[in-house]
């Protein structure tokens, strides 16, 4: 009985031992295309041993907002009223911090392309970007998302320049 009981102990472990150290996309019956496919390479990482910073991370779709050189004052006037329902709660238009920073020089401090991916995907921004994080840190409270549309978006900006003084 003891022998019964070692000889299914075993089996029972070679078992479990082969099907934790299966690959479940390699064919067990066929030794070709064995090679693997994944990179052995490790990310870059900072001297504290953390990933290295990634701008094309996951901080939103707007890669290059076209901006003329002038003002496009209909946008600009809609931006105003996203302001005025979504913004100016938290938004100085000077450079005093209320709740969230103000907007003074803000399009001349980041790129359009910045501004509106975090208006559009906060929480990522928050999440991944350096300067958002340092902003964060800043006003210690993150804004919430405010579900802006892309032309929305682009219409605040716009906005954002004509407070800037842009003409």
């Amino acid at each position: 009985m003891k022998k019964v009981f070692l000889i299914m102990s075993i089996t029972a472990a070679m078992v479990i031992i082969n099907a934790c150290n299966s690959n479940p996309n390699k064919d067990d019956f066929s030794t070709e295309g064995t090679e693997s496919t994944e990179s052995t390479e490790a990310p870059a990482t900072t001297e504290n041993g953390n990933p290295s910073y990634d701008p094309k991370r996951g901080e939103g779709k707007f890669t290059n907002v076209e901006v003329g050189a002038t003002l496009d004052a209909a946008l600009a006037s809609s931006g105003e009223k996203v302001y005025g329902v979504k913004c100016s709660s938290c938004h100085k238009l000077t450079d005093e911090k209320l709740v969230g920073p103000g907007w003074k020089d803000v399009t001349k401090k980041r790129t359009p392309e910045w501004i509106m991916n975090f208006i559009t995907n906060t929480d990522v921004m928050l999440d991944k970007d350096p300067e958002a994080q340092a902003q964060l840190e800043i006003c210690l409270v993150r804004m919430p998302n405010q579900n802006l549309s892309d032309d929305e978006a682009r219409q605040l900006y716009e906005f954002m320049r004509k407070n800037d003084g842009v003409k």
